[in-house]
């Protein structure tokens, strides 16, 4: 059953190692291109992520080495895998192919300047997340005690993303915040988060927030960190599903998606370690789920949502 992946963090641990380890099979790396096959991942979208101790002044410099990791280490050292450029490339990949999709995780890197983001989306980004946990020019995020919402200037950044056809990725975003963007945005998405009702994290979801993203169809993709699905020592696959069961409960099990922050996260559910594990995942569901609506959590949820929104 081919994944969809909505986020890790790959390109941050490349650039972190100044190109040390392989995209190709680094141990190091939780979703490296031997993980993604053995876990039988399509499309895996990948993330710039710029840590918040970097310089203002050197933010978008880093992320233009992430990305040009991205086109070297990723796209250019193994030919199956294909850049998705607009997300109908999707639809065109050959089952030997693995579609690779470029995403922001926060708008630090451009400052307050929206230009940054039009070269960024040039070179393929397709889905934009306003913030990482803290505040910025475009909002604050999920752990930013002031907790506000967004700037006229992250309003602008909405209204680009809507005009771009770029996702507006709510994940880390303030609940004040999530609300602005639910206001303004076309393609709403959380592209790595979980339920609050079942884990009472500040990055998780409300009931509410979930209700609302699934009435504009928007998608939720689940999020593998153990801390943002249970409180325990030892969180394992049939917790994670608790969420799943949970959003469905909501009514959204049709808008339920997979974003596991491999390479992201310092600790790991049990049986989901990394990418190759995603079987396990997929097995455990089936105990509970129709086929057609594990497919659908795997990836057609999402495509079927990028078909309803036309992009």
């Amino acid at each position: 059953m081919n994944i969809i992946d909505l986020h890790c963090d790959v390109l941050w641990k490349l650039w972190e190692s100044k190109g040390k380890i392989s995209f190709s099979d680094s141990p190091e790396l939780d979703a490296n291109k031997e993980r993604l096959n053995k876990g039988n991942v399509k499309v895996q979208c990948f993330a710039v992520f710029i840590p918040p101790e970097l310089k203002t002044t050197e933010q978008f410099q880093a992320a233009l080495e992430q990305i040009n990791y991205f086109y070297t280490e990723i796209l250019e050292a193994n030919h199956d895998m294909i850049q998705i450029k607009s997300w109908k490339d999707v639809l065109k990949l050959k089952p030997d192919q693995t579609g690779a999709v470029l995403t922001l995780e926060g708008i630090d890197c451009i400052g307050n300047d929206i230009q940054k983001l039009s070269i960024l989306k040039h070179m393929g980004v397709l889905s934009v997340g306003l913030t990482w946990n803290y505040g910025n020019l475009a909002a604050d995020g999920a752990q930013e005690p002031r907790g506000a919402g967004l700037t006229e200037y992250g309003k602008k950044v909405v209204l680009y993303n809507n005009d771009n056809s770029l996702l507006t990725d709510v994940s880390h975003l303030s609940e004040r915040a999530f609300w602005d963007v639910i206001d303004l945005a076309h393609f709403p998405i959380a592209s790595h988060s979980n339920a609050k009702s079942i884990c009472d994290h500040p990055r998780n979801l409300t009931d509410k927030q979930a209700k609302a993203l699934f009435e504009k169809n928007g998608m939720i993709h689940v999020v593998f960190y153990p801390e943002f699905t249970d409180e325990k020592d030892v969180v394992t696959v049939s917790d994670l599903i608790r969420h799943i069961d949970h959003f469905s409960s909501l009514g959204g099990v049709s808008h339920i998606g997979f974003g596991s922050d491999f390479d992201g996260i310092d600790k790991h559910i049990s049986g989901l370690e990394n990418a190759s594990k995603y079987p396990n995942l997929i097995n455990e569901l089936l105990k509970y789920y129709s086929e057609e609506q594990v497919r659908g959590f795997a990836g057609q949820n999402f495509l079927e949502t990028l078909s309803n929104w036309e992009i």
